[in-house]
């Protein structure tokens, strides 16, 4: 867990990038992809985990792509976290019960408590925080230019 997989990195970006530059029309994959550079294999199978978990809502059609199934400051990282886990499906090492004492009885209660508050503090992360530090560390979104003010 401490070690952050590519499908999980690639994974937290697309939610972001959907975020950070959604204006009123949903985020076509090929602009994520553009953007962030990751590859379609990983960002298509990545895309549908989040959208079948309720991070994510498709919209079909010609126009169609993603947008946050909710406010971006109801979606934890540790939500995409649980999704991206669910689909690599490996087997933690921490959670065998085989192997030496040393092993079973200390180095995997160490690493199950870290995990712990690795995920606690991811829980109180959302995507709202990312979105500000973007914005702080001066990252141009292709929001504003999307917006669709007409009543």
């Amino acid at each position: 867990m401490l070690r952050i997989s590519k499908k999980l990195m690639f994974a937290i970006e697309t939610v972001l990038d959907i975020a950070y530059n959604a204006g009123s029309a949903p985020v076509q994959s090929a602009e994520i992809t553009q953007r962030q550079g990751i590859p379609k294999r990983y960002l298509e199978q990545v895309l549908q985990a989040l959208v079948r978990a309720g991070v994510l809502a498709g919209v079909r059609g010609p126009k169609g792509g993603y947008r946050l199934a909710k406010e971006r400051r109801r979606i934890s990282v540790a939500e995409i976290v649980r999704v991206v886990r669910a689909l690599e499906q490996g087997t933690d090492p921490i959670e065998e019960e085989v192997g030496a004492d040393l092993g079973r009885l200390v180095v995997r209660p160490l690493w199950a408590e870290l995990q712990d508050e690795v995920m606690a503090r991811l829980e109180q992360t959302s995507i709202e925080d990312l979105c500000v530090r973007a914005h702080q560390a001066d990252i141009p979104s292709e929001a504003a230019s999307k917006l669709d003010f007409s009543i």
